[in-house]
């Protein structure tokens, strides 16, 4: 066997395109080959490193991963070894790896038709075999073993105590090559704690063991990479932690202010509060409904808790002309107005929004529907039709509203009136963040529960902030041509028959 392995490991030197150029098969990229290099040279000769890779998404990380499995597969096919790779999940992600292992395997020559699959998860070449696992926390798959390689994909998203509990021993008995596979995201990650723990092996010895790329070096391979990297920074911004970690591999806090300084500058603009509505300019409302306690409260009339927050509709300014550009094609939103009502009956809110509807005849009004507001969502819609869109907070839906206002913000196209106003400034101050662990990239936020003004010792609430990141969701909206909008928000007032 070690004859064998050094022969394959001469080969691999020999020639750097490996598995992938054989037979028609996709010819790995210059970067993808350096670390395709490593692992094989570290498995064949028995080195058991464990090696990190950090790609950008869209980057060929999981086409790397499949021609090193095949191509390993194939020069260790003589002796009864095995190899694990472990995913988040199972459907997708290990599903979708064994479709890219299978695609190789099909497409190359050298292993078309000597291979199999075995147990919906095991494939098997000649004597070698590779187990593909689920590491999601609920998984049962202690008792495998790991005799040449074991891989850990989007290692950021599984957890580490499942790691070093079960799936690390894997390898333990074998010394085998262990490979952490995935994308940037906190410093908190197994991903992240391989990283630190590699880097400082390489200082002692000198040998390379993690490639952490980012867009910029990924597109100097390939240009048509850069341009959609461009254009996805066109879309959420350069600093968008998404952006950040995605595309430029590096990390973010796990927690912390939401709205740090540098970002609340980004949505000051240059315009001045409206009273009423300038002729020919589109405009929506946003409504977050007062929440707190009124889970509680089987009146609708009777909601008057004096220590709760406020009901706040934000009128926005929408500007078609940012559509123009093609890296963005998006509105810009520009906050001309902000109303807030606390304790306040909900027979007199809708008369006080319909007022304000037929003064400013908003094409769209985002609101609040959880809870109770869904009654109040429920009349205006009778009223305003498809021109009102409701949204529910749930854990998921509130994180990606999140995520959302934060690329509205990042690019430029989310604008207060300068400077901002004081209960707005205080809640973006009092906002925070925190990022559970897991595939989903669930971010949690909002002003905590209990916060109190440092000065003033008065509860801070975050109405005024959820009401203004609703406005986001307009992104999801069809707004065609501009000139079109305006010609349809004309009809507004006749259709809605006040």
């Amino acid at each position: 066997m070690d004859e064998i392995l050094m022969q394959g490991s001469r080969a691999l030197l020999r020639d750097v395109i490996l598995f992938s150029g054989a037979g028609g098969g996709t010819l790995l990229r210059s970067y993808q080959r350096q670390v395709a290099q490593a692992i094989v040279d570290s498995v064949l000769k028995g080195k058991g490193l464990s090696l990190v890779v950090i790609f950008p998404r869209q980057s060929g990380k999981n086409e790397l991963q499949a021609q090193v499995e095949a191509y390993l597969l194939s020069i260790c096919s003589v002796e009864p070894v095995e190899m694990v790779k472990v995913s988040p999940t199972w459907k997708p992600q290990s599903i979708n790896a064994m479709r890219r292992l299978e695609r190789v395997l099909k497409r190359n020559f050298i292993s078309r038709g000597r291979w199999s699959k075995h147990s919906g998860y095991i494939y098997q070449y000649g004597e070698a075999m590779i187990h593909f696992l689920s590491g999601s926390p609920t998984s049962s798959i202690v008792g495998a073993t790991a005799s040449l390689l074991l891989e850990c994909d989007e290692a950021q998203d599984i957890d580490i105590t499942k790691w070093d509990k079960e799936i690390a021993p894997m390898a333990a008995s074998t010394n085998a090559t262990r490979v952490f596979w995935g994308t940037a995201w906190t410093s908190k990650t197994l991903l992240a704690r391989e990283l630190r723990v590699a880097r400082l092996r390489e200082e002692q010895d000198g040998i390379q063991r993690t490639w952490v790329l980012n867009a910029e070096q990924v597109g100097a391979d390939v240009p048509a990479y850069q341009r959609f990297v461009d254009e996805q920074v066109g879309k959420l911004g350069r600093n968008n932690p998404l952006v950040r970690t995605q595309f430029f591999s590096e990390e973010i806090d796990e927690e912390g202010g939401m709205f740090p300084l540098n970002r609340r500058m980004l949505m000051l603009g240059s315009h001045s509060k409206q009273s009423e509505p300038e002729p020919g300019n589109i405009y929506a409302f946003t409504i977050d409904v007062a929440g707190q306690d009124e889970a509680a409260m089987l009146n609708l009339e009777t909601l008057a808790n004096p220590g709760r927050d406020s009901t706040v509709l934000t009128i926005f300014d929408v500007d078609t002309q940012s559509m123009c550009d093609p890296l963005i094609r998006k509105p810009t939103y520009r906050l001309v107005n902000r109303l807030a009502w606390q304790g306040v009956k909900h027979s007199s809110l809708y008369g006080s929004i319909m007022s304000l509807a037929e003064l400013w005849s908003p094409l769209k009004v985002i609101i609040d529907a959880t809870g109770v507001g869904a009654g109040l969502a429920n009349f205006l819609q009778d009223r305003l039709g498809s021109r009102l869109i409701p949204f529910e907070f749930t854990q998921t839906s509130k994180s990606d509203l999140g995520w959302a206002f934060l690329s509205t913000i990042e690019t430029g196209r989310f604008k207060e009136p300068s400077p901002l106003d004081e209960e707005m400034s205080r809640q973006l101050e009092y906002c925070q963040y925190f990022i559970q662990d897991g595939p989903g990239k669930i971010m949690r936020w909002g002003v905590p529960d209990g916060t109190r003004d440092a000065i003033t010792g008065e509860l801070v609430h975050d109405d005024y902030v959820l009401s203004a990141a609703l406005v986001s969701l307009l992104d999801r909206e069809s707004w065609g041509r501009g000139e079109s909008l305006i010609v349809h928000q004309k009809d507004i007032l006749e259709e809605m028959k006040f």
